[in-house]
């Protein structure tokens, strides 16, 4: 009974754990911005599939339904729109959404860095990231005047950074992950 009990809760604990980290790897959602590239596609219709890019508003033109918002969504939820505007004139479409370029989510890196310029993010990146990956600082970059400036609907916010603190690990709530359109200025 014991070498019974033994099993089933090895077994138990063992697939719990793969869950928790299975569930710990699984990457965010990708949402579509201005400037990424897809291929929208409609089962069985050779005529509509198209490669299109996403437009500084945020939409796509597509045969048949025209504009279609697309930018902040996920390409499930892109698809789910696109079919709900072709069942006016297909009676059951089939969409598939496939992202070829992800080339508008970028955030730039300017100031006393190695290599200034824009970067393509491609997952999670942080601040920190963000330097290493341009190089890191100049000999007189001011590590306490850092900032991560955020476009966002209702003007820029300034986000200041403490470098000292992150790398410290006294504080690393200011390692902040970059969003699509962040600058990080680094003086």
């Amino acid at each position: 009974m014991s070498k019974v009990f033994f099993i089933v809760f090895s077994s138990l604990f063992i697939y719990s754990n793969f869950e928790l980290v299975y569930a710990a790897d699984k990457p965010d959602v990708y949402h579509l911005h201005q400037g990424d590239k897809i291929l929208i596609s409609v089962w069985r219709e050779e005529t509509l599939q198209k490669e299109v890019i996403v437009l500084p508003d945020g939409s796509v033109t597509f045969p048949l339904i025209g504009r279609v918002e697309v930018a902040g969504l996920s390409t499930p939820e892109v698809e789910q729109s696109i079919t709900k505007k072709l069942k006016t004139y297909l009676p059951e479409p089939i969409v598939t959404v496939l992202i070829v370029g992800i080339d508008g989510n970028r955030a730039y890196v300017m100031g006393k860095v190695v290599h200034p310029g824009s970067l393509i993010i491609s997952g999670p990146t942080t601040v920190l990231q963000a330097i290493s990956i341009a190089g890191g600082f100049e000999k007189f970059a001011d590590e306490s005047s850092i900032k991560v400036i955020r476009v966002k609907p209702e003007g820029q916010e300034i986000l200041p950074v403490d470098y000292k603190d992150i790398i410290s690990g006294k504080n690393i709530s200011t390692n902040i992950q970059l969003k699509a359109g962040d600058t990080l200025v680094v003086p």
